[in-house]
């Protein structure tokens, strides 16, 4: 296989995994009404459906590293895709909630685990066209996204809504062949970075991480509310599951286009050095008018508001990516902080719908719900002031080994540089005074 089927192969199989990283959260709004129903789930239990999944989403991403050493990353997404076909087939046989949540809790491990490790086989596979790569990506899990809003309800209404939930093991069994046979045909290099991300400093301590991950958190957040909600939102208003699943559908369309467009403009105008912050409040403020606009006239204007929303969210979402790669010149460091960022905004976001669905259990409505992410974004405006280009360095310098406090530490990352094929156990084993 050559250089250009190869990648092309690649990015069709990229492609076909992330469509089926979002239908088990689309797919179940639009039928919200209808499970309450059938179940006798509350709100505030169905919002487990949605933030299930986002808390695996989060912890998972914590231990990508362990996870890549314990298994591989190849067989990682396989197993991934394997408790994704698994969960979404169960569903066929779902009449009860404990069901329906048990099957959210695999099929969002699944999707934590293909989250967790395929950044990184993208980022050693594409490291020349990393932002095209994630932009395709990031627009693939939204287009899957729009996907399970509109198809659920036109399978529901042709069979029942069990096997509306249930479709969506087809493609991701059809997306776990195509890796299989990728794997086989064209393994992807393994770098030798990736033997040293366990030796780094924990990012934890480092306060940039931690902004990154609470400003995609708040993105996040505001995404699993609308697609929890969103379609409820509206049928209580007076419209259908068909039209509530189509606006649905509709704020994925602009979050795909967005997802793709802003990657590839920020790799269009500059590099590293290039401020993010303008795109990213271009996005931010879209999606604060589009919450204004589902708040004081949701049925007068509502293709305004999930145009508005689903650009905004798409395009932050896949921006906020690179700006976190923007951070990290090391291919390790850039991986082990996009892992980080994920693990903090996913665990965020899955508090999200939980606590619109409790709000909406206590007021009888979603008005306080859709004031609350209108905040949350007025923040992130705020917030989106600290991520200057010129601070990259300062703000991750406890992150690397190059960035040495005093002599002492100087002189222990000096010795680990110098034999980067060895093992440097003798290094880490020797006291530190």
């Amino acid at each position: 296989m050559n250089s250009r089927t190869s990648n092309l192969a690649w990015l069709a199989v990229i492609v076909a995994i992330g469509l089926n990283l979002r239908p088990l959260l689309t797919s179940v709004s639009p039928l919200m009404n209808t499970i309450l129903h059938a179940t006798g789930l509350s709100f505030r239990g169905a919002s487990m459906l949605t933030g299930l999944p986002v808390i695996a989403m989060g912890v998972c991403a914590f231990g990508a590293s362990a996870l890549s050493r314990a298994i591989g990353n190849t067989r990682g997404v396989a197993a991934g895709l394997l408790a994704i076909v698994i969960a979404c087939a169960g569903r066929f046989f779902a009449s009860d909630a404990p069901t329906l949540i048990v099957s959210a809790a695999v099929a969002g491990t699944g999707v934590a685990i293909i989250q967790a490790l395929l950044p990184g086989v993208m980022k050693t596979r594409f490291s020349e066209n990393l932002p095209f790569a994630m932009g395709l990506y990031s627009a693939s899990i939204m287009a899957g996204g729009g996907l399970g809003a509109s198809i659920t309800p036109a399978v529901a209404s042709h069979a029942s809504w069990q096997a509306g939930l249930a479709v969506w093991a087809m493609p991701a069994l059809i997306a776990l062949a195509a890796w299989l046979l990728l794997m086989r045909a064209d393994a992807t290099p393994v770098s030798s970075a990736a033997a040293r991300v366990t030796k780094a400093p924990s990012l934890f301590r480092n306060r940039r991480a931690w902004t990154l991950g609470i400003f995609f958190g708040l993105v996040n957040g505001g995404y699993t509310s609308l697609v929890a909600w969103m379609p409820a939102y509206y049928q209580q208003l007076g419209q259908g599951v068909k039209e509530s699943g189509a606006l649905l559908a509709l704020l994925t369309v602009f979050q795909a286009s967005s997802a793709l467009l802003l990657p590839m403009a920020a790799a269009r105008f500059g590099g590293r050095g290039r401020d993010r912050r303008p795109w990213l409040a271009l996005g931010l403020i879209a999606q604060l008018s589009g919450f204004a606009i589902l708040l004081y006239a949701p049925l007068s204007a509502p293709l305004a508001a999930v145009a508005l929303l689903g650009a905004g969210l798409g395009g932050v979402f896949a921006l906020t990516l690179v700006l976190t790669l923007d951070h990290a010149d090391d291919h390790a460091l850039a991986a082990r902080l996009v892992a980080f960022v994920q693990g903090v905004g996913f665990v965020i976001a899955a508090l999200a719908p939980v606590a619109a669905g409790i709000v909406r259990d206590l007021s009888g409505g979603f008005t306080l719900s859709w004031s609350m992410l209108f905040v949350s974004v007025a923040a992130m405006i705020a917030l989106n002031i600290v991520f200057g280009p010129r601070g990259y360095a300062r703000a991750m310098q406890s992150a690397t080994f190059s960035a040495p406090r005093d002599t002492r530490k100087t002189h222990r990352a000096d010795r680990s540089s110098a034999t980067p094929d060895t093992d440097d156990g003798n290094a880490r084993r020797s006291p530190h005074p």
